[in-house]
């Protein structure tokens, strides 16, 4: 009898904890949050997502001391090479904005760059679960979320969405 009732009690628990949709539109708390643009000004989220409204963006959250990171440029290059006309917006997740600055330059990392003062604390950081970089995301030209979720440059996911 105890076996039954631990078999209908993992049923129960595995059936209630099914996966749940990613989300497709960002909460206001994501697009409020702040960023620092290349030139060390405030920056919404917001206003990033609508300065590229109408192109197809992919959000690569990254940091210069992330070992993932930059073993994963080339394929982000490839993809770059290969999906000209899409928006690269760089969200890093490095402790000082030299050292952000510092490894746009050492990876010669090409695309929209910001810095997250916040880091993994922040609104956006929440919104999108963040707990590994890389961390890809694909936006449509209307700032819907295609891709919520990639941990690697060359995912299929990442080019299917950009077909």
């Amino acid at each position: 009898m105890k076996q039954i009732i631990t078999v209908l009690l993992v049923c129960g628990f595995l059936l209630s904890c099914e996966a749940q949709p990613e989300p497709t539109e960002f909460t206001q708390e994501a697009l409020n949050d702040t960023f620092v643009d290349i030139e060390g000004e405030l920056v919404t989220f917001q206003n990033i997502l609508e300065k590229h409204k109408g192109t197809t963006i992919v959000i690569d959250v990254w940091a210069s001391w992330c070992r993932d990171c930059i073993v994963g440029l080339p394929d982000l290059k490839a993809l770059q090479n290969e999906y000209k006309d899409v928006t690269y917006i760089f969200l890093s997740m490095d402790k000082t904005q030299k050292s952000w600055k510092n490894g746009i330059k050492k990876y010669k990392i090409e695309g929209v760059h910001f810095y997250m003062p916040q880091g993994w604390d922040g609104p956006f950081s929440n919104f999108i679960d963040l707990d590994w970089v890389p961390r890809y995301m694909v936006i449509d030209g209307e700032s819907n979320i295609k891709l919520f979720r990639a941990i690697k440059a060359n995912d299929p996911k990442i080019k299917q969405h950009l077909k």
